[in-house]
Order: structure tokens, then C-alpha cells, then sequence
């Protein structure tokens, strides 16, 4: 979560994505001045001067900082868009290594794997988005989708719902007619409804889970989120196949929902 200081967020950010404390301190001191000395560089960072070197030296390992071998030696930042074009390759090559490293990673499988159908809960809106973009990619027959919340209807949401092949059914509902109209603008070939899926809430209001989105594609595989009124992350439950309780019940429930409401 982003910080009321920029300068604190900018360290945060540059640690997450694996420079040390110093060394995220000094990039972003030399970002400040056009050029620096070790003891500017250590005033405006409150880095020990004798760390300054040691940052300073993986940074320009890095291809994130320019030395000037005069006496004292200066130093200044690259570009910003040079710069974080450097750490996109990285934190991408990062990525790349790990990938590699877990498919070659041998697996241990149990002997008697079970065949009953499982539900499996996950958190965060980049996780749950990713998974609904996954299921949306393998439907063949239909997929229907309420969404409860604006901000789920994302630039990437459109693209994979009209992306899908003609054969594929779309109906899309929305908890307000403002976000059905958005829909419509955003996927103008899919069926929209305003949702009546007010049995997905509870009584007490103070104690309420805003529904997040609600999909079932193929009839098979169901993933359904809420959102926390207070901090806005999003959890969601998921579940695939034909005989999956889950997936019977809420394709009933999204039914009567369905019926008797006007469609466009």
C-alpha cells in the first residue's frame, strides 16, 4: 500500500522488487539532484557515508546509476524511464528463472489421488482476476457473470469477454442499472441483466460482504468473491466439475435470478 511520502513509498517499491535498504535509498536520493557526492548523498538519505560507496557500487552493477571517477567521485541516477526499463527486465528475467525452476521442479503425487470434486478459497483482486481470466479463456459453451462492484469491470475483463468465440453465450449481470449500462458500452454483444441476487446477502447491513463478481462458465467451474467494506480486498471461493454441489446449487439460485427479468 502506497505511503503519504513518496520517497518512503519509492524505497518500499525498489526493496519489494529486490534492491537492499541502502541501496534503494541512494537510487532514490540520486534521483533528486541532478549529481551527488557521497557526503550529499549520505545528508539527503541519512545513509552512512561509508555504506554510500557499497550501494552505489551495486547500483551501477545494476545499470541504475552513472560514476564520475573525479575527486570526490559523483554520481547520478539514469534516466527514470531508462531506469525502470532496467528493472522491468530483471524483475521479468526474475520471473523467467522461477518459472523454469518450478517446471523442472519433480513432483510428488499421491498414488490414490481422489476424484471428488474440491473448493478451493484464494485472496486479492490480481490473483482472483487472473484466475477469471483463465476460466474465461477455456469456455466452450457459456459463461455467466455477475459482477457487484464497478471496479471489477476492468479494461482486461472486456477483452476476454469479447474475445470469446461466437459459439459461446455471454450473459453478464450487474448489481445497479449504472454498471449494467457500463456493460453494455464494455461488451456490447453479451446479454446483460441487472442482478436480483439479493439472497446473496445478509440481514444485518453493519455486518455485510459486498458481493465482487459471481462466475460460472460451461456450468462446471464457479468462482465467487466478496469484498471487505473497510479495507477493499477481495476473497473468492472456486470450484470445477459437473457434479460439484457448489456449482449445481448456484447455477439454480443464478437461474431465478435470471428469470423473470428483463434481458437485452
Amino acid at each position: 500500500m502506497s505511503t503519504e511520502d513518496p520517497q518512503e513509498d519509492a524505497v518500499d517499491v525498489l526493496q519489494q522488487l529486490g534492491l537492499k535498504e541502502y541501496e534503494a535509498k541512494c537510487f532514490v536520493g540520486l534521483t533528486r539532484v541532478s549529481t551527488g557526492t557521497a557526503k550529499q548523498l549520505s545528508e539527503i538519505t541519512d545513509v552512512p557515508r561509508t555504506r554510500v560507496y557499497d550501494a552505489v557500487r551495486m547500483l551501477e552493477a545494476q545499470g541504475l546509476v552513472e560514476v564520475q571517477h573525479s575527486s570526490p567521485q559523483r554520481f547520478r541516477a539514469v534516466p527514470l524511464a531508462e531506469a525502470t526499463e532496467t528493472l522491468r527486465a530483471q524483475y521479468q528475467s526474475r520471473i523467467d528463472r522461477l518459472t523454469n525452476a518450478l517446471e523442472r521442479t519433480e513432483r510428488i503425487d499421491s498414488d490414490d489421488e481422489s476424484s471428488v470434486q474440491e473448493v478451493w478459497a484464494m485472496t486479492g483482486t490480481d490473483a482472483i482476476a487472473n484466475r477469471t481470466h483463465k476460466l474465461l479463456g477455456t469456455a466452450k459453451d457459456e459463461i455467466v457473470l455477475v459482477l457487484g462492484d464497478s471496479s471489477l469491470l476492468t479494461d482486461r475483463l472486456a477483452k476476454d469477454l469479447n474475445a470469446r468465440a461466437e459459439d459461446v453465450d455471454v450473459l453478464v449481470g450487474a448489481a445497479t442499472e449504472p454498471l449494467q449500462q457500463q456493460v453494455r458500452e464494455a461488451v456490447p454483444d453479451a446479454t446483460t441483466f441487472v442482478s436480483g441476487l439479493e439472497w446473496l446477502r445478509g440481514e444485518n447491513a453493519a455486518e455485510n460482504l459486498a458481493i465482487g463478481r459471481l462466475l460460472l462458465v460451461d456450468r462446471s467451474s464457479i468462482l465467487v468473491s466478496t469484498i471487505v467494506p473497510d479495507t477493499g480486498e477481495e476473497h473468492a471461493i472456486f470450484g470445477s466439475g459437473f457434479q460439484n454441489g457448489l456449482i449445481v446449487i448456484s447455477r439454480r439460485l443464478l437461474s431465478q435470478g435470471l428469470l423473470g427479468r428483463d434481458s437485452e
